[in-house]
């Protein structure tokens, strides 16, 4: 057996089963009795619900019960919690609107739920659901934040005065205003930063049930961190004790963040399920999914940089207008304000910044986190702001950036937006990528492209994000509700085998592989003699799930506590059996060894005397090999690199070709590299999805016009060049693994690259700046338009 441990490319372990079908997704499982239910939606943006009469309904074939929001008010059901609050600039708490399980009173976005229908097929709860006749009187609505804003604009909510959630700011604002008041030059750039739906592969589904011979609630559902959804349901919207509410995550097929939150569906199946004594079970079709999961983004933004006459950078001032739906989403305050603006000053030494962000109600889907969750929004601002103010001055981009780059030795770093950077090598990351993308021949390339009749740019980014929230009581005063540690129960069988239990879910991250990888380098044994199980609130102490990049810096640092617990319980055996003192024993692939000697014992031989204590400590230790840890992380971690995108345009069609993709990233210590570089094709094929092709649009009727993928352009094979993934890794220093993640890093770096390029090769036609998605049409009218000036002068 070859090396499997830390830094080994082993193949994924899950991947077998997937391959062969045998994954186990909710809407594969059922239960027996099992009924279905189906929710009959707004059409509507903004409506008084007059009236629901359920009468023809009810009396189709095979309806159960029919649900409105008065059987959920009469059942003293709660509404959906939000878990982050902010406060607003004068120290008000944030406006913080009841969000009904199902519309009471009012709908609020197309896609709002209405009623439920639950009968004893499928088809049959969706064609009673249709049955029903919802009454409305229709209101004004607003579905962008500056309609939404306006002067006499419907409230979303009547105690959101303005449809304003909160205000707030961060930094200094008077250092700022000085800062610009003495500088040489002033750049200044508005942006959009495009809604975006999430599209996992699997769409969202929940299964509830009840036992009534023990009282215990059992919901299997597609969450990326079960523990919260039994927290927040449990104990804000049903009232049921945890001891007494089940909560399964099973295979889940992609999150991208949108299956973080508590939705409404689990609720309903798990409260149907209570009152008609039988299972309940939903399951989303993506036509419905694009009107009920979270979106992500949608931000319009006006960014400032003060400049000496030599560019360096004096003092950044960011006014950010950030759409939050109809609803709070479970994290959506914190998205645009701890998890965007604290990352302002990303890989440069800017000394003051100051950023106020306005979040606003709008008649659209609520709006949380999508992979990257503001540090896309960040690094996108501020790289396009670099390249813009490298246009409006004359610099060299690449020159500007390193002039104004972090130097290597200043760590750490205190930023002026809270942040604390550890490490990093922001040049290094450059000058590996510039290698890689060949970016000294790009004007070679240029030529030969102009020469076919093609438009060719290259594009850089160099960003930097913050993964593994953290610590605790510092997201508590920023107002978290609930904590940001991980938990790992790691139990070493009699025979030495290990089941790790872990508090973060894997949905694709590969969990089952790089995990057992740690037991293997930390214990010595062989990957195959791993278990890790994930998911299920009756089998795992506790857990805070899967977001934010924080798997291996949290939950990989939580099962190294606890692997350290196992063998230091290990070593006290070995010094009785080998009659040493503890302090002589030492560990290391797998044998437990007396110092200086040629005693020995493997981790079976320890592990069977801790099942069957013969000989064992028993006055001194409980028998048993099994030890549990809690990991609150003492910062963020700190991932952060370099992606050049090179693209070709057709000037007769506008289509824009990735030609070259290259992203050098800097993520700490690597566990597997094989499984880094899906993670970073992934994230960089959604990237370049943001970049081109994807945009969640309203029209001025608060209708969802890209509602279907006939309308919403994902990223398609041959969407996608060659992805070169490069690391150049500085280890955290402040977890035990020195990991800092790389989940988000490939949608973080690349839509800021791709438009870079874009711009660039559109130069000629005095392009400054063009918004996401720079989709064909819109690209088509800027040369069209740059031509007919060209005739005319």
């Amino acid at each position: 057996m070859g090396h499997e441990g830390i830094g080994a490319a082993v193949k994924r372990k899950e991947d077998e089963r997937f391959l062969a079908g045998r994954g186990h997704y909710v809407d594969d499982m059922n239960r027996p009795g099992q009924a279905h239910a189906h929710l009959r939606r707004s059409d509507r943006p903004h409506a008084r619900i007059l009236g629901i009469d359920t009468a023809a309904a009810a009396a189709m074939p095979g309806v159960v019960a029919i649900l409105t929001a008065a059987d959920f008010e009469a059942a003293g059901v709660g509404g959906l919690p939000c878990g982050w609050a902010v406060k607003s600039k004068d120290g008000s708490p944030m406006i913080e609107p009841m969000h009904p399980v199902l519309a009471s009173g009012k709908v609020r976005h197309v896609g709002d739920p209405v009623a439920v229908v639950i009968a004893e097929t499928r088809a049959e709860a969706r064609d009673a659901a249709e049955a029903l006749v919802v009454s409305y009187e229709d209101l004004p609505s607003a579905a962008g934040v500056r309609d939404a804003l306006a002067a006499g604009a419907a409230l979303v909510h009547d105690e959101a005065a303005g449809n304003v959630c909160y205000d707030w700011e961060i930094g200094d604002r008077a250092l700022v205003d000085g800062a610009f008041a003495q500088a040489a030059r002033v750049v200044r750039l508005a942006l959009t930063n495009n809604r975006l739906v999430p599209n996992a592969m699997e769409p969202r589904a929940a299964l509830g049930d009840f036992d009534p011979s023990s009282g215990e609630y059992t919901l299997i559902t597609t969450s990326q961190n079960p523990h919260v959804i039994r927290l927040l349901m449990g104990a804000f919207v049903l009232h049921i004790p945890e001891h007494k509410l089940r909560v399964i995550a099973p295979d889940v097929g992609g999150g991208f963040g949108s299956k973080i939150y508590h939705y409404a569906e689990e609720a309903i199946v798990t409260f149907a399920a209570g009152r008609l004594r039988r299972p309940v079970k939903w399951t989303a079709d993506r036509s419905e999914s694009f009107v009920s999961d979270a979106h992500g983004r949608d931000h319009d933004t006006v960014a400032e940089m003060a400049l000496d006459a030599q560019g360096n950078y004096l003092a950044l001032r960011v006014s950010t207008i950030a759409n939050m739906g109809a609803y709070l989403s479970t994290f959506a305050p914190s998205i645009p304000t701890y998890l965007y603006a604290t990352l302002l000053a990303g890989v440069y030494k800017t000394p003051v910044i100051y950023a106020e962000v306005k979040a606003v109600f709008t008649n659209t889907v609520p709006v949380d986190a999508y992979r990257g969750a503001g540090r896309p929004e960040a690094a996108y601002l501020l790289e396009r702001l670099t390249d813009v103010i490298a246009h409006d001055t004359g610099m060299d981009r690449v020159e500007l950036r390193r002039r104004n780059f972090i130097p290597a030795g200043a760590f750490p770093y205190q930023t002026p937006v809270a942040l604390q950077y550890d490490s990093g090598n922001y040049e290094r990351t450059l000058e590996v990528a510039m290698k890689a993308a060949d970016w000294a021949g790009f004007p070679a390339r240029r030529a030969q492209a102009q020469a076919r009749g093609r438009l060719r740019g290259i594009g850089m980014s160099t960003y930097l994000e913050a993964c593994g929230i953290a610590p605790s009581h510092i997201a508590g005063a920023l107002g978290a509700r609930a904590g940001l540690y991980e938990v790992a129960n790691i139990r070493v069988h009699p025979t030495g085998s290990v089941t790790v239990f872990t508090g973060s879910h894997s949905h694709g991250q590969g969990h089952e592989t790089t995990f057992a990888q740690i037991v293997a380098e930390k214990l010595g044994v062989g990957i195959a003699q791993v278990d890790v199980v994930h998911g299920d609130t009756k089998e795992v102490p506790f857990g805070m799930g899967t977001y934010g990049s924080r798997s291996l810096a949290v939950g990989g640092s939580a099962m190294v506590k606890a692997l350290d617990k196992v063998i230091a319980k290990g070593k006290r055996i070995a010094a009785h059996l080998m009659e040493a003192a503890v302090a002589d024993i030492e560990f290391a692939d797998g044998k437990f060894t007396v110092s200086g000697t040629d005693k020995s014992k493997t981790l079976t031989d320890i592990s069977l005397a801790a099942y069957i204590p013969h000989n064992y400590p028993i006055e001194e230790l409980e028998p048993g090999l099994e030890e549990i840890a809690f990991y609150d992380p003492k910062n963020f971690t700190y991932p952060g690199g370099c992606h050049i995108a090179e693209v070709e345009i057709d000037p007769e069609t506008g289509v824009v070709s990735m030609v070259n993709f290259v992203a050098v990233d800097d993520i700490g210590t690597v566990i597997n590299p094989m499984i880094v570089h899906g993670q970073v094709h992934g994230g960089v094929a959604q990237g370049i999805g943001q970049a081109l092709l994807e945009h969640a649009q309203y029209d001025q009727a608060g209708q969802l016009v890209s509602g279907s993928f006939m309308d919403y352009v994902m990223p398609r094979a041959d969407d996608l060049p060659a992805i070169h993934v490069g690391t150049e890794s500085t280890p955290c220093l402040t977890n035990p693994l020195g990991s800092k993640g790389v989940g988000e890093v490939g949608a973080i770096g690349s839509p800021p690259a791709v438009i870079n390029a874009v711009v660039d090769a559109l130069r000629e036609y005095g392009v400054r700046h063009l918004d996401m998605p720079a989709s064909a049409p819109k690209i088509w009218s800027i040369i069209r338009a740059g031509q007919s000036r060209a005739a005319a002068e």
